[in-house]
C-alpha cells in the first residue's frame, strides 16, 4: 500500500493522511468526493498540511470543497484550518462542528462561517441529496466531540473513538488492534460509563466501516468486536493516576 498517495477506502472516499514512520500516533484526515462537491473531515495539523494538501489536490480542485467537518478542536486535526481556507478559496466554504467546539476553533484564526449541526437536525445534506448524520460523543474526549455517519457509504467517521497508539501502524486494523485501542482509550476517555452510553448509540447504526481520526480503519467484520471491547474497558476515572 502506497501511503505517499491518497488511498480510496470506499467509492469516492479517500484517506489523505500522513504516514509518520517514527510516531506511534497517527492522524487520519478523510475526503468525501460527491460529484462536483467534496467534504474534508478533520484536515490535520499545520505541519501535516503540505502532505494532506498535495493528496487533496491530486484528487480534486480544492474549490470543490464546500464543507470542512471538525470533530473537535485539538491542533492535531484542526491546526491546518486557516491554510486550508486559503487553499480552498471557496466563498461558500463552511466549517461544520458543534457550537461548543467553535469557541475554541476561532482561536486558530478561521474566517469561514460555522454550520452548527445541532441547529440543523444533526444533519448536513449535500447537493446530490446525500446526507451526513452527526452523532454527539460528549466528553470522548472533549465536551463538544462528535462523529459523522455517511448514509451512502455507511462509513462511521468516529473522531477520537476507536483510535489507537501503534508502533506497527497500518491503515487497516490488524489482529492486535484491541490492545492498541486500549493504550489510547484508557488515559484519554473519562469513564467507562460515559463511553458505554455513546457506544450504545453507535451500535444502532448500520456500519460498513469505522474510520477513526487516530489509529486504523476498522472493517465491517471487526466493528461489533471493537464496540464490545470498548464497552468493557476500564478507563479514565478508574485508573489510579493520582
Amino acid at each position: 500500500m502506497n501511503y505517499d498517495e491518497a488511498i480510496e477506502i470506499a467509492e469516492g472516499i479517500y484517506w489523505v493522511g500522513f504516514y509518520d514512520q517514527v510516531a506511534n500516533f497517527h492522524c487520519n484526515p478523510y475526503l468525501i468526493v460527491d460529484g462536483d462537491e467534496a467534504v474534508l473531515i478533520d484536515p490535520g495539523s499545520a505541519p501535516h498540511f503540505p502532505i494532506v494538501a498535495r493528496k487533496v489536490i491530486s484528487l480534486i480542485d480544492p474549490k470543490k470543497i464546500s464543507t470542512i467537518i471538525v470533530s473537535h478542536q485539538d491542533p492535531d486535526l484542526a491546526g491546518s484550518l486557516p491554510v486550508f481556507e486559503d487553499l480552498i478559496n471557496n466563498p461558500e466554504l463552511k466549517i461544520a462542528t458543534f457550537e461548543r467546539v467553535s469557541f475554541l476553533i476561532l482561536h486558530y484564526g478561521v474566517r469561514s462561517p460555522f454550520y452548527f449541526f445541532e441547529k440543523n437536525n444533526n444533519r448536513l445534506k449535500l447537493k446530490s441529496g446525500r446526507e451526513l448524520v452527526f452523532q454527539p460523543t460528549p466528553y470522548l474526549h472533549t465536551p463538544g466531540a462528535f462523529a459523522t455517519y455517511d448514509t451512502k457509504s455507511k462509513i462511521f467517521f468516529s473522531g477520537d473513538l476507536f483510535g489507537a497508539f501503534s508502533d506497527d501502524w497500518d491503515l487497516f486494523a490488524k489482529a492486535n488492534y484491541h490492545d492498541q485501542m486500549s493504550l489510547f482509550h484508557k488515559p484519554y476517555m473519562p469513564s467507562r460509563e460515559i463511553m458505554k452510553l455513546v457506544l450504545e448509540k453507535i451500535e444502532q447504526y448500520d456500519i460498513e466501516m469505522i474510520a477513526s481520526q487516530h489509529g486504523s480503519i476498522i472493517k465491517k467484520e471487526q466493528v461489533k468486536p471493537a464496540i464490545d471491547f470498548l464497552k468493557g474497558l476500564e478507563c479514565g476515572t478508574y485508573l489510579k493516576l493520582l
